[in-house]
């Protein structure tokens, strides 16, 4: 699969600290860059990100769907909120061959933005 070495590339040239636990599959993880846990995995013709932002709760379940549906609407710059089993995820993906270094930072740059921005009002919901 000759498209993994772009992306490698511009985590190299981001400076992001990663590792590849399996071909195909990078794990972002820079929490000085607000980059924790987030998951770039490539499938032709997709490149998707993922970070999981929380569980699930079990309490006040409808209110906490209304507020990741407003949060897709108005409080992201890329991707979405999805769940993933019984994890909230956050999740972008992009179109390998039209990608460029700065549409991929971009990416990550808005899932980090996000999780941090996001956290005071997806925490009111977390389970003690």
């Amino acid at each position: 699969m000759p498209g993994l070495n772009k992306i490698e590339d511009y985590l190299i040239s981001l400076g992001v600290s990663y590792e590849e636990p399996q071909a195909g599959t990078w794990l972002v993880e820079d929490p000085g860059k607000g980059l924790p846990g987030i998951a770039v995995s490539f499938a032709e013709p997709i490149v998707m990100l993922t970070a999981k932002a929380m569980r699930v709760p079990t309490k006040n379940r409808e209110a906490f769907f209304k507020e990741l549906l407003k949060l897709n609407y108005s409080g992201l710059l890329h991707g979405a909120y999805a769940i993933d089993g019984e994890d909230v995820v956050l999740v972008d993906t992009l179109e390998y061959g039209t990608m460029d270094k700065e549409e991929f930072e971009a990416s990550l740059d808005a899932i980090g933005f996000a999780l941090s921005e996001h956290y005071p009002v997806l925490s009111r919901y977390m389970d003690n």
